[in-house]
């Protein structure tokens, strides 16, 4: 009954919650698993959403951390364009930072839970222009070097299959403030990024405000970006591979060049052709792909000779080796099936 809600009620979050709470389901956004791995701080206020969820701390009028796990085919998947629709977050207990606080400042609203990774959905769109997702960045950092990231971590969860992310801003004391909410303007930015399979490895990034450049000049490890924060990443790992993973610096087999939104990239951020394939509406699939005959994963019984029939769920198409579960965004799990034919997560 959650997944149904969901699929039908996806354009507005607040009308399936409602519905699935008088059906007793129970509060859907603790469905959304998030969290899986771990809160990085239980001071802040939670606030989870179908995309994300977040911590938001009301002395800096902003969250201090947004954490989502970003599968290859929620990058792949465009079932909306950007809206901007910024607005205050009603679901912030304390009130959250409004438009008239940037209006004049200077600053961008910055996401920190990116747009371009929401795609896939029309409530997870909607939702990351909520104020709380919002942060004061200097315009050449947010459409720079910050947007060259969001595009490495991109690129990084569709060569990987999936990826956990955490982000946020470094929250200092007596850091400078806009609007009459009182904003605080973080010096720089972090990201934290997990990969479960096939061998666990983390990659973490550190960026001052005024960073440019190439993004492997501010890879550092977790543990440091740990020590600037106060917060504690992916604590629900057991507690040696914990240590181990955020201790080292690894940035080897991740790529680095950034700058893909996410479609009509490939992992290593060099461009890949389109596929040839046609959607079920009859438009062109925007879906890269290195195949030798032109076709996506989900489109090569389309391909001449093709023998594959593409599911009814369009991004949820079986991949050789893919997990056999749905997850609960309502998609086919992208991981790879390590276990009678199911990931690590869904083995359980």
């Amino acid at each position: 009954m959650t997944q149904l809600l969901k699929s039908a009620f996806c354009g507005n979050s607040l009308l399936f919650a409602l519905l699935g709470l008088m059906l007793g389901a129970g509060p859907l956004w603790a469905d959304w698993n998030n969290l899986l791995l771990g809160r990085p701080s239980i001071q802040d206020e939670i606030v989870e959403r179908q995309g994300y969820a977040l911590g938001y701390r009301e002395s800096a009028e902003q969250a201090a951390w947004v954490c989502y796990e970003l599968t290859a085919d929620e990058v792949r998947l465009k079932v909306c364009d950007r809206n901007d629709n910024f607005r205050p977050d009603p679901r912030v207990d304390t009130g959250s930072a409004t438009l008239d606080d940037y209006r004049g400042s200077g600053y961008d609203r910055g996401h920190l839970a990116p747009s371009a990774d929401m795609c896939w959905s029309w409530a997870s769109m909607d939702e990351s222009f909520f104020m709380s997702n919002m942060s004061p960045q200097l315009p050449g950092f947010n459409r720079g070097i910050w947007a060259q990231l969001e595009g490495c971590v991109r690129d990084n969860a569709v060569a990987a299959g999936a990826l956990w992310v955490v982000t946020g801003p470094v929250l200092d004391a007596g850091l400078p403030t806009i609007g009459s909410s009182g904003v605080a303007v973080p010096g720089a930015y972090y990201k934290v990024l997990l990969d479960r399979e096939p061998t666990p490895r983390m990659l973490a990034f550190l960026l001052p405000q005024t960073a440019s450049g190439k993004l492997a000049d501010f890879v550092v490890s977790v543990d440091q970006v740990e020590a600037r924060t106060g917060l504690d990443f992916f604590s629900a790992l057991p507690d040696g591979e914990e240590k181990a993973l955020e201790a080292a610096v690894h940035p080897e087999g991740w790529s680095l060049k950034g700058g893909s939104s996410g479609h009509g990239a490939s992992a290593s951020g060099s461009t890949a052709p389109l596929c040839k394939g046609l959607t079920r509406k009859g438009a062109s699939c925007r879906n890269p792909t290195r195949e030798a005959n032109g076709y996506c994963h989900l489109h090569q019984s389309q391909a001449p000779g093709g023998t594959q029939v593409t599911p009814s769920g369009g991004a949820d198409a079986e991949r050789p080796g893919q997990c056999m579960a749905i997850t609960r965004k309502g998609t086919r799990c992208s991981r790879r099936a390590t276990q009678g034919g199911y990931c690590w997560q869904h083995a359980k």
